[in-house]
């Protein structure tokens, strides 16, 4: 059988559809050729180079990953030494819905690798799941468990084995149904003795597209894909409460309720299956740069704020909510996976490294039995700075206005070289921020805002007009500082944007700490009226283009090189689909 599958590799992550590869090629194969090749490729996937790279690219990984890498699936894994007290109906559930299931007994060594049991069985050894069974004897319900170990031969000798006598205590024609005598390497065991025997379970839940049956019961998928990046969304766990919002958050709906419901439960819930995966790590290893710990929480949305999406929530949003489910810990692993049971309602997932300030791509999938819906929570793109007011003008800095009026003489106008010397002079001897002095870009970007002549300069209007903007400006600045070190957090931007009338995207919060942080991710005063400045003069330009006022506009070449776009980082607000109002984006789903 030859086998086809897509496997990650520069480009988006996408779930292949590898069994349906094989149905193409042979015709439709059954499960348990399904479970055969599930227990071969566990075998060999180790020691092929199959992968997107060499060798080294499978140092340190996973068989496990291997099966996500083929089928496209979220894979769970359960330690048999404490098990749920629902296992046995989780696997039922999951051999109903097409998942593949494989088990091992674990080694203290690599001497024990492959050793034969007593009763025949095979240590660090790839088996198959391949049924589950409830059968009666003598009026008490047995649960059983059907294996397969892939070599085809050397089967279990225990209890309900091919020849067992625990046979003859059953309904024979419920005995002719179940009963398996060949030399095939597939066996009965009783489940009590499969957890004692086995030591792990492996559950491999496989996406809508993976499976061609109609009668699974299919998973709904829904996709996010995601960024943690330095200074805007690399926040870190909940130990970091200053930076834990800053995460990208995720919302989903569940609807309905899961139709068979677990006994002894009080209200219906919804099963859903998270499995958070950050993208090529390995590669990034010849850099230094290994995995990363990361982990996701889900938290319920409150009535209150139901329907929100138009902007992330806030530091006050966690410090007054605890999750509803997380995952067990932050793990230094490709993917991390959570089981939960939640009632139907709003949901908000916040998927993030231990860490924060860790910079990494993710995809982030949620599995659920009934139909989800599935969006990112992005701020929504506006620009409305305070418009300033001939009463507040006058009321402005006085020493800025006094030193305005006696450099530019009484009615001039003053340049970019003289208001550098005027803003240097009144914040050089402040001691409460951290400021080298004005750059000459910055001083032009603010005559290029203020300057309603069009001559450059910046006349005695202009100057107050000046006054009560960077006096807002301190205000804010200092504001954001509540540690008194004279500058602002990068993480902190997207609050004081909000402070000045302000809110953009994700992408240009990412663009603003680089450009403006740096490596230190603080911002000095200087770099602080600068990214001020400049917003208000990009929104302020595109207001002007806007002339329909559809929230989009068109730039020919010539009217880009006219207006002078100085950075590619500048068009980042331009890029967004709907300037005034972009909604929240939709995951992908399934």
């Amino acid at each position: 059988m030859s086998i086809g599958a897509g496997l990650q590799g520069s480009g988006p992550w996408l779930p292949p559809d590898s069994r349906r590869r094989v149905e193409a090629a042979h015709g439709a194969v059954s499960q348990s050729a399904v479970h055969c090749w599930w227990s071969h490729t566990h075998r060999c996937l180790p020691g092929r180079p199959w992968l997107n790279g060499s060798y080294e690219a499978l140092a340190g990984g996973s068989t496990v990953e291997g099966f996500e890498d083929f089928t496209g699936g979220i894979l769970e894994f359960y330690d048999l030494r404490k098990p749920p007290a629902n296992l046995y109906r989780l696997i039922q559930k999951a051999l109903r819905a097409g998942s593949l299931l494989g088990c091992s007994i674990d080694v203290s060594s690599a001497a024990e690798a492959e050793a034969v049991t007593r009763q025949k069985l095979v240590k660090s050894h790839a088996y198959s799941v391949t049924g589950v069974e409830e059968v009666d004897v003598g009026g008490r319900p047995e649960q059983l468990i059907r294996l397969r170990n892939p070599w085809g031969e050397v089967e279990w000798t225990g209890a309900w084995s091919d020849d067992a006598p625990e046979w003859s205590r059953i309904d024979p024609r419920r005995r002719q149904e179940l009963d398996n005598k060949a030399e095939d390497g597939e066996f009965w065991m009783s489940f009590p003795d499969f957890l004692v025997q086995f030591s792990r379970l492996e559950i491999c839940n496989l996406s809508p597209d993976s499976l061609s049956s109609e009668e699974a019961h299919k998973w709904s998928l829904v996709l996010f894909q995601g960024r943690w990046a330095r200074g805007a969304t690399a926040g870190g766990c909940q130990n970091y409460p200053a930076t834990y919002w800053t995460n990208p958050q995720f919302k989903i709906h569940l609807d309905e309720a899961d139709e068979d419901q677990e006994e002894g439960v009080g209200e219906p819930c919804c099963t859903v299956l998270l499995g958070l995966m950050q993208k090529d790590r390995r590669r990034r290893r010849r850099l230094g740069q290994g995995l990363l710990s990361i982990g996701f929480a889900v938290y319920q949305v409150p009535e209150e704020l139901a329907g929100h999406t138009d902007a992330h929530l806030g530091r006050d949003f966690f410090r007054g909510h605890q999750p509803a489910a997380c995952s067990d810990t932050h793990i230094s692993l490709r993917e991390v996976w959570g089981r939960v049971r939640l009632p139907p309602g709003e949901y908000l997932l916040v998927p993030s490294t231990f860490e924060p300030f860790k910079d990494s791509d993710f995809c982030l999938r949620v599995f659920s039995e009934k139909k989800a819906r599935g969006l990112e929570i992005e701020d929504v793109v506006a620009g409305n700075p305070c418009e300033l007011r001939p009463a507040e003008v006058e009321h402005g800095h006085q020493e800025l206005c006094s030193l305005c009026e006696e450099l530019s003489g009484k009615g001039s106008e003053i340049g970019a070289d003289k208001l550098k010397q005027v803003l240097d002079g009144v914040f050089s001897r402040r001691t409460d921020i951290k400021f080298d002095g004005f750059s000459i870009h910055t001083c032009r970007e603010v005559i290029s805002l203020l300057d309603s002549s069009g001559t450059g300069t910046l006349g005695p209007t202009e100057l107050r007009a000046l006054c009560l903007k960077v006096r807002k400006y301190l205000e804010i600045y200092q504001e954001m500082d509540p540690s008194h070190l004279g500058t602002v957090d990068a993480h902190e931007m997207r609050t004081a944007l909000r402070r000045a009338g302000f809110s953009v995207s994700t992408q240009v919060q990412h663009t603003i700490a680089t450009r403006y942080a740096g490596r230190t991710l603080c911002l000095d005063f200087d770099g602080f009226v600068a990214c001020m400045v400049r917003l208000e003069s990009l929104f302020q330009l595109f207001r002007v283009l806007d002339r329909n006022r559809t929230g989009v506009i068109q730039l020919s070449l010539a009217e880009v090189s006219g207006w002078r776009l100085e950075s590619v980082h500048d068009t980042a607000l331009f890029s967004t689909p709907h300037f005034r109002g972009a909604p929240a984006r939709e995951a992908a789903g399934g």
